[in-house]
């Protein structure tokens, strides 16, 4: 439009400050300053909602822990039992951690507390404990599918005291008879077909949730599903399940018995 910022102020009645500070980053607009901004450079209504529509996606396709935990572990936990309760077939694959449907509450405490340790945010930990171990209800409901697909090295791994660690090895155990849960160990020997780069969670075929260091990742573009779909069955089809899975799961059991 040939403005200047102060121009733009002007005809929105703002400080010239504040178009200076939403230009530089140091102020985030709200959504109303975004409609006002919007119909004073266009003049169109419909780029204001396109706008939106894309910011809204960006925050909810990369959400920063430290926002996401702000009102703590807890409330994060009651998202995630909404998004699953929402889900007929939820496709899991983990490289590193149990996934938390399938943790004890020690193994969980663990992992929470980790949380709360590097991102800070309120201590509510015994309520994410509670609320991670009330999700796992739904293992229960004959109407949803679970398929998990882990790595030996989450067997393995001392990310937590042995004494945490064994008992949630037999978890897993007892999770693979469970009739509606698949639970698939891929073997150190095992040849990959695709590098076990990351973890991902696949809710249906609507979106794909993967957790970074700072910040988890919502995709919801059907390249993406696709793609994921496409590695998970690779994962799927060199996994060892059954008996031979609880085999793995043993080994593991037995060796960190020993070792400790």
């Amino acid at each position: 439009m040939g403005l200047s910022g102060r121009e733009l102020a002007e005809r929105l009645s703002w400080p010239a400050s504040k178009v200076s500070k939403l230009e530089t980053g140091r102020q985030t607009p709200s959504e109303a300053d975004i409609v006002a901004w919007v119909a004073a450079t266009s003049g169109a209504e419909t780029d204001s909602i396109a706008v939106l529509a894309m910011l809204r996606n960006l925050e909810t396709a990369h959400a920063e822990w430290q926002r996401l935990l702000r009102g703590g572990v807890h409330h994060h936990q009651r998202t995630w039992a909404d998004m699953e309760r929402q889900t007929g077939l939820l496709r899991v694959f983990e490289p590193v951690f149990v996934p938390g449907l399938l943790q004890t509450s020690g193994y969980a405490r663990h992992r929470l507390a980790q949380a709360i340790s590097v991102f800070g945010g309120p201590n509510d930990i015994d309520g994410a404990v509670r609320a991670r171990m009330l999700r796992q209800e739904i293992l229960y409901d004959p109407r949803k599918r679970f398929h998990f697909v882990i790595t030996e090295a989450v067997l393995r791994y001392r990310l937590c005291a042995p004494e945490v660690m064994l008992p949630q090895l037999d978890r897993l155990v007892a999770a693979s008879t469970l009739p509606n849960v698949r639970l698939g160990v891929i073997g150190f020997e095992t040849s990959y077909v695709i590098a076990p780069g990351h973890g991902f969670w696949m809710f249906d075929g609507e979106k794909v949730i993967v957790e970074l260091f700072s910040a988890e990742l919502t995709l919801t573009q059907p390249q993406e599903i696709g793609l994921h779909t496409k590695v998970f069955g690779a994962m799927a089809s060199i996994a060892s399940y059954g008996s031979d899975a609880r085999t793995l799961l043993t080994q593991a059991m037995e060796g960190l018995a020993r070792d400790s």
